[in-house]
């Protein structure tokens, strides 16, 4: 994990000596652009207002300079956003070098990718913005709720609501200039998947999008800042034990695991409370799966030790957590998906010359993508169960996208 790549540092800029100078330059630079434009068009009334326009925008730019650095003293580099970038280059690249093969200007890709690039992250990050509200967005301040939901080079875009957003600004930009939608949704299928490949590797870097627990040699671990090592403590997994929802949100959690060494240091046999449900936490009352969290890293950062009692009458009193450098080894599922990504991005643009008919890549990707990400989605444990399914939103999702490719496959 590496969420951080580096800093910029700013703080040279608020010099007095540098802000005066930098603000002298940009402002002389303007009018040397509005004096080197009158001379060689003449001193007609509507030219040199087009020269001299050229002022009030050096001007900000010099004024920016001068307060950016007052309000942001560095601009940090996030690995998230940097291999989302490269993946978008990535894609537009490969688009570009397909669009030749066809004889289609490459100026057409490079207009398509700004507005498919901007919904895109739109998309992606309204779809994670709604998905996570209740948990992660909704504060009482609306200028906390906005920095929050603007913050979305640290993480937070799924892939589902990017192909949503990209979909109706490609939609919009294919009927707009006279173009093939399934043609260039082709020629753009790999170039998305090559995408997605380079960004799930972001994912890694960022900690995001992780797996369950697992023992195998590729396992991976991270650092205490990182979302599956919070996740690992709110769910008890520090202390030993692991909490579940077994009858919904609205009833108390049960005890789902119980590490075998914790069970034979006490006494009572703690793997007997396996299935029972929790009331209460150190004599706080746990209604839900949600306020067993709050108490659980409540007394994880206390170094406390643990008093369950269970819906019987009885009680479990465990040791205060250790404290580890890492998380307990998780599955590297964003290696997975960027493994998948990169075979799925590979076979699309080894298909596209041999497919018959204009949308066969197309309905080749929207028929093998949502079934990785089905089972991909077994061992992630990002994503909570909805809509009374027993399956996450992008299992949900995944099926409706599978039977949509096999009605496109038959309309082919």
């Amino acid at each position: 994990m590496c969420s951080e790549l580096f800093r910029i540092p700013l703080d040279w800029l608020n010099a007095p000596a540098v802000g005066s100078i930098t603000v002298s330059m940009l402002l002389a630079l303007a009018i040397g652009i509005g004096m080197l434009k009158v001379l060689a068009w003449g001193r007609k009334t509507n030219q040199m207002a087009e020269a001299w326009g050229y002022v009030p925008g050096m001007a900000i730019i010099a004024v920016a300079l001068l307060l950016v650095p007052r309000l942001v003293p560095a601009i940090p580099i996030r690995g998230y956003g940097v291999m989302v970038l490269l993946g978008s280059v990535t894609g537009i690249l490969m688009a570009m070098h397909r669009a030749r093969q066809r004889n289609l200007s490459p100026d057409v890709i490079i207009s398509m990718a700004f507005g498919l690039f901007i919904c895109g992250i739109i998309g992606a990050r309204l779809f994670f913005v709604i998905e996570y509200w209740d948990t992660k967005f909704k504060f009482d301040s609306w200028q906390k709720t906005i920095f929050e939901v603007l913050k979305f080079t640290e993480g937070g875009l799924v892939v589902y609501g990017s192909l949503i957003g990209g979909t109706l600004a490609f939609l919009v930009f294919t009927i707009r200039r006279g173009l093939s939608p399934l043609a260039m949704a082709d020629l753009i299928a790999p170039s998305f998947m090559a995408g997605l490949a380079l960004g799930r590797i972001g994912c890694l870097l960022n900690g995001c999008c992780y797996g369950g627990e697992s023992d195998q040699p590729w396992a991976v671990t991270f650092p205490p800042e990182s979302a599956p090592y919070m996740e690992q403590v709110v769910a008890g997994k520090m202390f030993g034990f692991s909490l579940a929802e077994r009858d919904g949100k609205d009833s108390p959690p049960v005890i789902s695991w119980i590490d075998e060494l914790l069970a034979e240091d006490i006494a009572s046999g703690a793997s007997q409370y396996v299935g029972s449900k929790i009331t209460s936490i150190n004599g706080k009352l746990v209604n839900n799966l949600d306020d067993a969290k709050l108490v659980l890293l409540d007394a994880f950062g206390a170094g406390a030790s643990l008093i369950l009692k269970t819906d019987g009458g009885e009680t479990l009193k465990l040791p205060a957590a250790e404290v580890p450098a890492r998380s307990r080894p998780v599955h590297p599922t964003q290696v997975y998906s960027a493994v998948n990504a990169a075979l799925l991005s590979w076979l699309l643009w080894s298909y596209y010359p041999m497919r018959r008919r204009d949308g066969e890549v197309t309905a080749l990707m929207l028929t093998l993508y949502p079934i990785a990400r089905f089972l991909l989605e077994i061992i992630r444990i990002d994503e909570a169960a909805v809509f009374g399914t027993g399956l996450s939103i992008s299992q949900n999702i995944s099926v409706v996208i599978f039977v949509g490719a096999l009605a496109l496959w038959f309309y082919l």
